[in-house]
């Protein structure tokens, strides 16, 4: 269930029978032809779907994320690291004062792996009772993953891997043929300049679309490895 579907008072009632929650990280910047709201899209749609059954709050995703390697592309926004990972501190301080003890951070955005590290050092911190947190990268958890690679090893930003009916964009003509995917260890080493020049589309390689019955197999492993972390990821 959307935590912006319910009041405070039936959240402060769930909290008498359940400590989970789910917040979903993404990231707004470019996606090529799709959304610049692609990873912040998919990360709350795909912990929503996954909650659902289980009657686990998710909180609104975080729209944005850590993204300095596509500021040159216009609407594409980023954060400082310490600035992102002060605010994911004071959201866990906060769910931890109001009871909730199992947190499941659902990333979408690869920039935002530093969070797993904070994670960490919060949960190092002395506290009375036990706290849990997950941090779990949806898109490239071993099912989805295998999903995926059942139909094309290219899975690259911007391509088709993220190209869904709900990341599709009006008016926007998606290429049909690919295009040769780009070296993932030299794009780690660019300026925002040179990552417009290099991807002066923003797609970083390989098809821009596949079936819908394709994305429906690969969303269906997602939204399965979400629900299965809800459900049974805790240590209690």
């Amino acid at each position: 269930m959307r935590l912006h579907d319910r009041n405070w008072m039936q959240i402060r009632d769930y909290l008498e029978h359940d400590d989970r929650v789910v917040l979903p990280i993404g990231s707004t910047e470019q996606h090529g032809y799709l959304s610049l709201g692609t990873d912040a899209i998919l990360a709350e749609r795909v912990a929503v779907e996954a909650a659902e059954p289980l009657g686990i709050p998710v909180l609104p995703g975080m729209p944005f994320g850590m993204a300095p390697y596509f500021a040159a592309y216009p609407g594409s926004m980023t954060l400082r690291m310490s600035t992102y990972i002060e605010v994911v501190r004071d959201l866990l301080d906060c769910l931890h004062l109001q009871g909730f003890r199992r947190i499941a951070i659902i990333n979408g955005h690869g920039g935002n792996a530093p969070v797993s590290g904070l994670v960490r050092e919060w949960l190092a911190q002395p506290r009375a009772e036990r706290v849990e947190v997950l941090f779990h990268n949806w898109w490239n958890a071993p099912r989805t993953a295998a999903a995926a690679s059942q139909f094309d090893p290219d899975q690259m930003h911007g391509a088709w891997v993220e190209n869904f009916a709900w990341t599709r964009v009006a008016g926007a003509d998606i290429p049909t043929e690919p295009i040769p995917a780009l070296d993932r260890e030299k794009l780690g080493r660019l300026s925002r300049q040179e990552m417009l020049e290099i991807a002066p589309d923003g797609s970083h390689g390989g098809a821009y679309q596949r079936s819908d019955e394709d994305m429906a197999a690969v969303w269906a492993a997602g939204v399965s490895e979400v629900r299965a972390q809800l459900e049974n990821g805790w240590f209690k």
